[in-house]
């Protein structure tokens, strides 16, 4: 496939999207941004969640896995079900009742502005960083497979991504990504159906005894219980993926802004109900696409590892057809995730930072609004180009995981304790407290194999909730 074929493909695409934000971007206003009016129908946007949570990190990193860690990911798809459980029945109810715009406006009401300002900016910080991991991910496979050879510089490819985001998030926000992330969730399952079929096949293996191959094979063991110090034991794995669905969803703006557009809480409900399901399968037939070209590759003497594989596999072994659903696969993986979060980032900073609701009229809201727009736009840039140079060897997914425990925990603390006591605390300390837990997380982090014999991995996401729920208790002032 030449490169003139790729950016015509690349064009048509983003071409549906941006018509698909002229169509849902009529009579738009910041209620719209923000939240859709609160007339998105619950089913919509289930299914568009499945692309946001998934994005391309998953898409490229997990079937990558499979070689060193089998299914051992599934323990942590598992956990989430419980994670997604708790952001239903507890997080979701609180955010209805107070009718929240911003989820962060909770610790306000909670705790006081301080509080207020330290949640929001941890979320800034940690989707910020998150994205940028995305989205510098789906960057360097499309400056690989195709900028590298038109002359085209990776900043160049950065600032084209982006761009095209801001092109069709710009006017309606949330209510065109709803529909967008419709479209490119079918995409990328289209892509992981079309990658298995292909592979399979080139294998020998028919459809009916896919399932059976899949289960059979060495390469898909999911439960381990032998070592609670590896990083692959059941329950680190199990605990871990329940709290990272908690932070990374359930006090994530991007996230809950989806679940805020929902006209009623039931509605809500049944989004999350039904999107823990779909999501759970379509992580288990991820991890089967990984088993699949895991074998193919060792079969084949094919020189493929880690983030590599499913690229170089489907660009120079699998034929046009893989290599073409791949990259629309690719894009809306990552497109479906990346452009909520533009808006979420510009949603957080207008109101949490800015406190545009508050300080200025309508019109100058949406003036403001559009301006924050284009700013995050241009960070993210700058924040992406600067992770060329900062990540090397290791699976992007496992960075993006870890991280999220250093950024999320002290969001974790403040909800945890908000929600589950009735003290009040001295509002003013609690961004001291914040910064302080995450470094003495990676302080206890980087010593507790020699102090304790075990590594904490994505443990760390507990400890520093736990590190925050403490200090938070040292400052209450025992006021009801």
């Amino acid at each position: 496939m030449n490169s003139t074929a790729i950016i015509l493909l690349i064009l048509s695409y983003f071409g549906v999207l941006v018509l698909i934000s002229l169509l849902t971007g009529q009579k738009s206003d910041n209620s719209t941004f923000f939240k859709a009016n609160q007339q998105a129908p619950w089913y919509v946007v289930a299914f568009g969640m499945i692309g946001a949570s998934l994005s391309g990190v998953t898409f490229i990193s997990v079937p990558g896995w499979i070689e060193s860690s089998q299914f051992s990911y599934m323990q942590m798809v598992l956990g989430y079900i419980v994670g997604y459980l708790v952001i239903g029945t507890v997080l979701l109810p609180v955010y209805y009742k107070l009718n929240l715009t911003s989820i962060y406006t909770y610790l306000e009401q909670r705790f006081g502005n301080a509080s207020y300002k330290t949640g929001a900016s941890f979320f800034l910080i940690s989707r910020l960083v998150g994205s940028s991991f995305r989205l510098y991910l789906v960057a360097n496979v499309l400056q690989v497979l195709l900028f590298d050879d038109l002359g085209i510089s990776f900043w160049q490819t950065v600032t084209i991504t982006v761009f095209l985001i801001w092109l069709y998030t710009f006017k309606s926000g949330i209510k065109t990504i709803i529909w967008t992330d419709t479209l490119q969730t079918l995409f990328m399952l289209i892509a992981v159906g079309v990658a298995i079929y292909y592979v399979s096949d080139d294998l020998g293996i028919s459809g009916g005894n896919l399932l059976g191959f899949v289960l059979d094979s060495d390469l898909s063991k999911t439960f381990f219980f032998d070592d609670f110090k590896s990083g692959d034991y059941f329950w680190n794995q199990f605990i871990s993926g329940a709290f990272i669905a908690i932070v990374m969803t359930g006090l994530d703006q991007d996230m809950m802004q989806k679940n805020l557009t929902c006209k009623t809480l039931k509605d809500a409900q049944k989004n999350m109900f039904w999107f823990t399901i779909i999501l759970t399968i379509v992580n288990f037939v991820i991890l089967s696409l990984g088993l699949l070209l895991t074998v193919y590759a060792q079969k084949n003497g094919i020189d493929a590892h880690k983030d590599e594989l499913f690229p170089i596999l489907a660009k120079n072994h699998l034929g046009i057809g893989v290599f073409v659903f791949f990259l629309l696969g690719l894009i809306a993986a990552a497109y479906s995730s990346a452009d909520s979060t533009l808006t979420a980032l510009t949603t957080s900073f207008s109101i949490d930072i800015l406190d545009i609701e508050k300080k200025y009229d309508v019109a100058k809201q949406i003036a403001v609004r559009k301006r924050i727009h284009i700013l995050i736009s241009l960070v993210l840039i700058v924040v992406i180009i600067a992770f060329k140079y900062a990540i090397q060897d290791e699976s992007v997914i496992a960075k993006l995981l870890l991280f999220a425990g250093y950024t999320y925990g002290p969001l974790l603390g403040l909800y945890s304790f908000g929600l589950f006591t009735k003290w009040q605390i001295k509002d003013k300390w609690v961004p001291f407290i914040a910064i302080l837990s995450p470094i003495l997380s990676y302080f206890i982090s980087i010593n507790s194999l020699k102090w304790l014999g075990f590594e904490f991995g994505y443990f760390i996401l507990i400890l520093n909730g736990l590190l925050t729920f403490t200090g938070l208790v040292l400052i209450r002032t025992k006021q009801h």
